[in-house]
């Protein structure tokens, strides 16, 4: 094993991270980074746990199924993960939802649930971390994840866009406001992402391919490996000076448009 190796095995020990949204196809590679990093994870999600396979839940510290819609409902996620870890000194807010369709035909109820779960959510549950570190006398860490989109008006998630943007400036308030008592607040912005809804149009939306594959200069989709290490930096030592910023991984994405053909 090379010394690298070695190092990113132990850049999560002692941590224990609660992840929201955990089980989707970017939060399984995340927990298993912390994982093997050494990290104690915990995962809030909102499957029923007689759902989840059950390797899944083996590596993992505690699985919460509870979605945390009220403020209570997030101060008991956050209790109970805490109990589930032994200690809380993270918490990922990476659940979230995006409605693709073009602008005139997202309706109100669309960018309703949007912001609910992007935002609303992640506010209650980081208010809720936050509240138990501050009782405590205790440091910790908030991790939002956003987009790149927060910065650029990607066809076809405007709501989602907005709702990344409103997520950013909410992180950057957890941190101004926070950071005399210890605790810190940043943002990871991945790209396209090789997972989920972007896989997916990829696949099967030749115009979204041709848009996609233009927009990124390093030439392809990111992988979730990617996004996992970058999150293991941000919940790591590495990154304990950091607060308020922008993690910023998205393969050039956010220099889109790049041709002429896309800015006429």
């Amino acid at each position: 094993m090379s010394e690298d190796e070695e190092g990113r095995m132990s850049l999560a020990s002692g941590r224990s991270v609660l992840i929201t949204g955990g089980l989707g196809a970017l939060g399984g590679p995340c927990c298993a980074a912390l994982v093997e990093a050494g990290g104690r994870v915990v995962v809030n999600d909102i499957l029923p746990e007689q759902s989840v396979p059950p390797a899944e839940l083996d590596r993992l510290a505690g699985y919460i199924a509870r979605d945390a819609e009220t403020a209570e409902a997030a101060d008991e996620i956050v209790e109970r993960a805490a109990e589930l870890a032994g200690g809380l000194t993270d918490v990922v807010l990476l659940a979230g939802r995006v409605h693709s369709a073009p602008l005139l035909e997202q309706t109100p109820a669309d960018v309703r649930d949007v912001f609910a779960l992007n935002v609303e959510r992640a506010f209650a549950t980081a208010q809720a971390a936050v509240r138990r570190w501050s009782a405590l006398g205790q440091p910790g860490n908030l991790v939002f994840v956003g987009s790149w989109v927060a910065d650029v008006p990607w066809p076809g998630v405007g709501p989602y866009a907005a709702s990344k943007a409103a997520l950013r400036a909410m992180a950057r308030s957890f941190a101004r406001e926070f950071a005399p008592i210890g605790i810190r607040a940043n943002v990871l912005a991945p790209g396209i992402v090789d997972a989920g809804m972007a896989r997916k149009q990829w696949d099967t939306e030749p115009d979204y391919r041709r848009r996609a594959g233009r927009a990124i200069p390093l030439g392809r989709l990111q992988p979730v490996e990617s996004v996992a290490s970058s999150l293991l930096f941000l919940c790591s030592d590495l990154s304990s000076y950091m607060t308020g910023a922008t993690l910023l991984v998205d393969g050039g994405a956010s220099l889109y448009p790049l041709d002429p053909e896309e800015t006429s």
